[in-house]
């Protein structure tokens, strides 16, 4: 190829390239190419470095990431997943206003239209017996958990373990709702914020022994690891009932420490513990509370509010040096 081929060629090739470059791309002063400074938010001519637009919108995320995995924890497309619901919240829900996007109310035959595809939604998200029976107990420990003032976090993670219970078999001859139950008692006292058997039953469909007997099955096959109650755990729940001072619970956390050293807390109920010291310690900082008060907001009897009541602060006078 000679010398002046290869100017043509080369003059050819400028020309095209030249071309390519849409018009909006140029720079309005000297006709060079305008790319884009994503780390100022403008747009400058790389020939004479006018800024042709600045302050740009950014389109992509607010977020970094460094690899691959973590890209993918903290990319967001669509509600995020979760095991309180039977398909995970990945299922379409077509709302219960019949009005369309402008709030404007439907005519009677779109309504019609809008009930029939209700009908049929709901029975392709409920497709089979387990799907069914994972909706009605996820909507059991929803309706239970906030009755109790339950966090999310316990009511995902009475989710996951009634999907075990049911992955492994272990609901036949089980109620759904006692199971549901067992769950949720589990999951509360897993996350450190546990609720006594009596306050589970009272706003559960299933008796005490029947709850019992299912947490203990259930525990057991799952090889679920559940701590036993700290009797701490229940004090600040009773003292907010209650509406007693800090210094009240500072104190009831003291006695039950002192009974703990002394071994006070083996073999007794924790909430009947939590509910005595909380009593004591009103008591001894002159604070204004009967038993029954106590008795009320902690779902036990006077009687056994005034047996722990006497072994804690004997425990305390104890480990009082003199």
């Amino acid at each position: 190829m000679t010398d002046t081929s290869i100017r043509t060629y080369t003059r050819e090739t400028e020309e095209e390239s030249t071309t390519d470059v849409d018009e909006t791309d140029r720079c309005p002063e000297c006709g060079g190419r305008v790319v884009s400074d994503a780390e100022h938010a403008e747009s400058v001519c790389e020939e004479c470095g006018l800024v042709v637009e600045e302050d740009e919108i950014d389109r992509g995320p607010e977020w970094r990431a460094f690899d691959a995995a973590e890209k993918d924890q903290k990319s967001r497309v669509g509600a995020p997943t979760t095991n309180m619901m039977h398909d995970q919240g990945l299922s379409t829900n077509i709302g219960w206003q019949d009005k369309d996007a402008y709030g404007k109310a439907l005519s009677s035959r779109q309504r019609q239209k809008m009930q029939r595809l209700r009908t049929w939604n709901e029975r392709f998200r409920t497709r089979d017996s387990k799907e069914r029976n994972l909706k009605q107990a996820l909507g059991e420990i929803d309706r239970m958990a906030s009755a109790l003032g339950l966090p999310e976090s316990v009511r995902e993670t009475a989710s996951v373990i009634y999907r075990r219970a049911l992955e492994e078999d272990l609901l036949p001859g089980r109620s759904i709702e006692g199971v549901a139950t067992a769950s949720l008692y589990a999951a509360a006292r897993q996350a450190g914020t546990p609720r006594s058997l009596d306050e589970i039953s009272a706003v559960s469909r299933v008796d005490k022994m029947e709850l019992t007997r299912t947490y203990r099955y259930i525990v057991r096959e799952l090889g679920l690891e559940v701590k036993p109650a700290d009797p701490e755990h229940y004090v600040p729940r009773f003292v907010s009932g209650l509406d007693l001072s800090d210094e009240t619970e500072r104190m009831a956390r003291e006695l039950l420490e002192s009974a703990r050293k002394e071994g006070v807390h083996s073999g007794k109920s924790p909430v009947g513990l939590a509910a005595a010291a909380v009593y004591a310690a009103a008591l001894l900082t002159n604070e204004k509370v009967t038993q029954n008060e106590v008795s009320d907001v902690a779902n036990i009897s006077e009687v056994t509010i005034r047996n722990r009541y006497k072994e804690l602060l004997e425990a305390s006078d104890t480990a009082t040096p003199a």
